[in-house]
């Protein structure tokens, strides 16, 4: 569906996770990710849409959640969700910025939240895993495990997939966290789980890809070797998956044969990557944390070109059209072009940016250790 058309009648479609508004008849109009509802955006984990933010940006609004925030806020059906280190999940009107709900556990939350349906679900350093309710924020379970929990949720069908440090990704029932099955690996998992057909796929400091079937838990193939440990979260773009290694690679998979299609590997400097790649049909861009920013050909691997940054940015980069943003430790946000790494514009905030920035409704929504959550969107909105 490339263009939407205008009519007396609205009708809301909702495919994946881009809602569109369709007219039947009039002038074309183009649809928009309204929500960013997982970590890395979608079940493909590919942290890019289609649409290119406003030339200009201005700041919307600001929330101060008062306590640092690692993880990415998710964004469903106009509200933003994010935890902070200090065990509060905020509830925030995405037009405003204004708190609707406020929920404190006793731990704190380190990774990203995600939503589905009437379910915010997040996990903390304790290894808990809590549920709330989207419209007031009453707590509905409990899921322990025995690790920090630092990768977000997945969801398909009714489940909810977990990852925990403890090396198991937990498949539990989205209504009452009802386990389903547990899939174990033989070290600590720090990326959340990829989605793309009946299979999950995930990284892990076993420097292992592993594919497990969805409706049996079970291991899919043997795992793919990764010669060192990710955190990582896979990114799937047709029949390749991408992501990035802690050993400095960046590597293509092709998951449906189960094989190694390309690697690449600084040959003057080991790169070191902690965050996970976007992609789309022309570019595959990571980050790493010797202030380098790349664009890779996703077909090849081909580097197409690099470009450094003050400091590095520990966040993983996102994709809007044609352009890559990129949240660093220095505080300052870079907006490049994803053809050739041009640093189009950068603006400077205090603090600095751990957790990976998101798109929603035409906004980029930033979260820093200073607690506060940015609001950017053009400025005739403002």
């Amino acid at each position: 569906m490339n263009s939407l058309y205008l009519s007396s009648t609205v009708r809301e479609l909702s495919v994946g996770c881009l809602l569109f508004v369709v007219h039947a008849a009039g002038l074309p109009i183009a649809g928009q990710q309204l929500d960013w509802p997982t970590e890395r955006g979608n079940p493909l984990g590919t942290g890019a849409v289609p649409q290119k933010l406003p030339d200009l940006l201005v700041e919307h609004w600001r929330y101060e959640a008062g306590e640092p925030i690692e993880g990415s806020p998710a964004v469903s059906r106009g509200r933003l969700f994010v935890g902070d280190v200090e065990g509060t999940l905020h509830a925030v009107e995405l037009d405003s910025g204004k708190s609707i709900w406020r929920q404190k556990i006793d731990g704190g939350f380190v990774s990203a939240v995600a939503v589905a349906g009437d379910t915010v679900i997040a996990g903390d350093y304790n290894g808990m895993v809590y549920a709330f309710d989207f419209a007031d924020g009453e707590q509905r379970w409990t899921l322990e495990t025995n690790a920090e929990i630092s990768g977000g949720p997945a969801f398909f069908g009714e489940n909810v997939l977990i990852p925990s440090q403890d090396g198991n990704l937990y498949c539990c029932r989205i209504a009452d966290g009802k386990l389903i099955w547990k899939y174990e690996t033989s070290d600590q998992i720090q990326c959340s789980p990829t989605i793309a057909g009946d299979l999950t796929f995930l990284g892990g400091c076993d420097g292992q890809l592993h594919r497990v079937d969805l409706k049996s838990g079970q291991a899919s193939g043997e795992p793919l070797p990764l010669d060192g440990p990710t955190l990582s979260t896979p990114a799937v773009r047709e029949n390749l998956a991408f992501l990035t290694t802690h050993g400095g690679l960046v590597l293509a998979f092709d998951w449906k044969s189960n094989r190694r299609v390309w690697e690449f590997n600084d040959p003057d400097r080991r790169q070191e990557y902690r965050s996970s790649p976007a992609v789309t049909a022309d570019a595959v861009v990571a980050s790493s944390q010797f202030r380098q920013v790349r664009g890779f050909d996703p077909r090849t691997g081909k580097l197409l070109w690099s470009t450094p940054l003050r400091r590095f940015a520990e966040a993983s980069p996102v994709i809007a059209g044609d352009d890559v943003w990129i949240a660093a430790t220095d505080g300052r946000l870079y907006r490049m072009d994803v053809k050739n790494g041009e640093i189009r514009s950068q603006q400077e905030f205090r603090g600095s940016f751990v957790a990976s920035p998101i798109v929603a409704d035409q906004r980029l929504i930033l979260a820093n250790n200073a607690g506060v959550v940015i609001a950017l969107g053009a400025a005739t909105e403002k």
